[in-house]
C-alpha cells in the first residue's frame, strides 16, 4: 500500500469516527462536514444556555457547609456522560480537581469491560479530563449498553477516591 493511499485510508476512517460521533447519516465528505459543524453550532447553543441557567440561579447568599452539603459538593464536581456510538461508546469524565492515579483506575475498569480505547485526549492539570471513544472488542460485542459502561466509571472513581 502506497503512502498516498494510507494517508487516504486514514482521512476515512477519522472522517467515519467523526461521523459516527455526530450520528450522522450523511455519506459524502462534504455532507458530513457540514453535520459536524450544525452539531458542534447546538453544542455551543447548549452551553450558552446552561451557562445562562447557571447565571441566574446561583444563589448569592453564603451557606455554611455541613457534611452532607461536602458530600453533594464531591457529587456535583464530577460528571460522567457515556452515549452510544454506531460501534462502541464515547465516554466523558470531568472532576474538578487533579486526580493523580484516576487514568490508570478508569483504563483498567475499560479493559474490563472488553473495551478497547479507539481514540482519547486527557488532561490531568487543574481538573480531570478524559474524552475516550471505547470500542468493543469482539469477544464482548453483546449486551453491553451505555449505563453500564457508565456505572463501571463510576465505581472506578468512588473506588479510587476511598484509596487515596
Amino acid at each position: 500500500m502506497s503512502s498516498k493511499d494510507r494517508k487516504k485510508a486514514s482521512a476515512h476512517r477519522k472522517l467515519q469516527r467523526l461521523r459516527s460521533a455526530i450520528n450522522s447519516t450523511a455519506i459524502n465528505k462534504t455532507s458530513i462536514i457540514v453535520d459536524a459543524s450544525r452539531y458542534i453550532q447546538e453544542l455551543k447553543e447548549k452551553v450558552e444556555m446552561l451557562n445562562q441557567e447557571i447565571g441566574t440561579s446561583q444563589n448569592p447568599l453564603p451557606m455554611v457547609l455541613n457534611l452532607t452539603d461536602t458530600r453533594k459538593q464531591e457529587e456535583n464536581s464530577k460528571k460522567v456522560t457515556v452515549e452510544t456510538l454506531e460501534k462502541g461508546f464515547l465516554i466523558n469524565v470531568f472532576l474538578e480537581k487533579n486526580c493523580p492515579g484516576l487514568l490508570v483506575s478508569i483504563l483498567e475498569t475499560f479493559e474490563e469491560l472488553g473495551l478497547d480505547v479507539l481514540d482519547a485526549r486527557v488532561s490531568c492539570e487543574d481538573n480531570f479530563q478524559l474524552e475516550a471513544i471505547g470500542g468493543e472488542n469482539q469477544s464482548n460485542a453483546e449486551g453491553m449498553d451505555a449505563q453500564m459502561v457508565k456505572q463501571a466509571v463510576m465505581q472506578a472513581i468512588s473506588k479510587w477516591s476511598e484509596n487515596i
